[in-house]
C-alpha cells in the first residue's frame, strides 16, 4: 500500500505564509506527477499546483506568483510554499501522487490521495 502524509496546514493571517509538505511511503515503483488540490466549503476540488518527475510545473491562475511547488525525488516528498495568503485560499489542501506500484505482473498505475490538511486564512 501507498500512503501520503501531509503536514503544514494551520491558521495564518492574510499576507502570511505557510509551507505544506507531503511524503509518500509504501510500495512505490516510481512517482510521476505530484500535486496539491484544494477544496473550499461548498466548492469543488480544484488543482492548485502540479509538478512532474522532470520538474515541470503548472499552477492555478489564482496562485501564480504566490505559491511555489517543489519536490524532493529522493524523499518522495512534495512541498507547497504559499506566500501572500488571502482569505480565499482557505480550504482543505490535498496531496495527490500519480505513481507506479510494483507488482508481480509488472508495475501498474495508481492515483493516491492524502487525508487533507486545513489552511485557514483570517485576521
Amino acid at each position: 500500500q501507498v500512503q501520503l502524509v501531509e503536514s503544514g496546514g494551520g491558521l495564518v493571517q492574510p499576507g502570511g505564509s505557510l509551507r505544506l509538505s507531503c511524503a509518500a511511503s509504501g510500495s512505490i515503483f516510481s512517482i510521476n506527477a505530484m500535486g496539491w488540490y484544494r477544496q473550499a466549503p461548498g466548492k469543488e476540488r480544484e488543482l492548485v499546483a502540479r509538478i512532474t518527475s522532470g520538474g515541470n510545473t503548472n499552477y492555478h491562475d489564482s496562485v501564480k506568483g504566490r505559491f511555489t511547488i517543489s519536490r524532493d525525488n529522493a524523499k518522495n516528498t512534495v512541498y507547497l510554499q504559499m506566500n501572500s495568503l488571502k482569505p480565499e485560499d482557505t480550504a482543505v489542501y490535498y496531496c495527490n501522487a500519480a505513481l507506479l506500484v510494483p507488482d508481480i505482473d509488472g508495475p501498474y498505475e495508481h492515483d493516491c490521495w492524502g487525508q487533507g490538511t486545513r489552511v485557514f486564512v483570517s485576521s
